[in-house]
């Protein structure tokens, strides 16, 4: 039987952080498995999944937990019986760009939560406009959405946000292979 761990990561961004997770994984029997990982403002920040035998899930973790003295920050989750078991729904992707204020991703995400979508993931950015050379506001999500919702109501209360926000969005069905998370 195999325990499933969610590790979030997080240190001074330097060479090798990657690789001393990656050797304590491996050396503790456990195999790597879906990852997000980025640099941002001189902090290197992740998170994982790994799958261990459940005999060694105990020894791995504390192993994990060994990486603090190096100046990592760790938390570490063993993930609910019901992580590998499909969920009703469907997915779909969201692109969203405008001119940057704070606010955007609160009132998207509150239009999210009262459909009951779930944000499967996120990708966000603070970029300049090629024209104008002002701040702009980039975000991918992928989203699982209940059966009982419509995707024409989800699109209606996601366009009248992208009026008020003065955003452009677009909203799409899924790849067929991020329709297996």
């Amino acid at each position: 039987m195999e325990t499933q761990l969610v590790l979030a990561v997080i240190g001074r961004d330097r060479p090798g952080l990657v690789n001393a997770v990656s050797e304590v994984v491996t050396a503790g029997g456990g195999n790597w498995l879906d990852t997000q990982m980025a640099s941002m403002a001189g902090q290197f920040a992740g998170i994982l999944q790994v799958s261990v035998p459940a005999a060694k899930a105990d020894a791995l973790v504390a192993s994990l937990k060994q990486l603090e003295t190096k100046g990592l920050k760790l938390i570490i989750e063993r993930a609910g019986d019901t992580a590998s078991a499909p969920v009703a729904g469907r997915t779909m992707t969201l692109e969203l760009v405008g001119a940057d204020r704070p606010g955007i991703v609160r009132d998207v995400s509150r239009a999210l939560a009262a459909h009951t979508v779930s944000i499967i993931a996120l990708e966000t950015e603070h970029v300049a406009g090629s024209f104008s050379g002002e701040p702009m506001f980039k975000a991918h999500a992928r989203l699982h959405l209940p059966d009982a919702l419509s995707e024409s109501d989800l699109r209606a209360s996601l366009e009248s946000i992208a009026n008020e926000l003065m955003v452009d969005l677009d909203l799409d069905a899924a790849p067929a292979k991020d329709t297996q998370r």
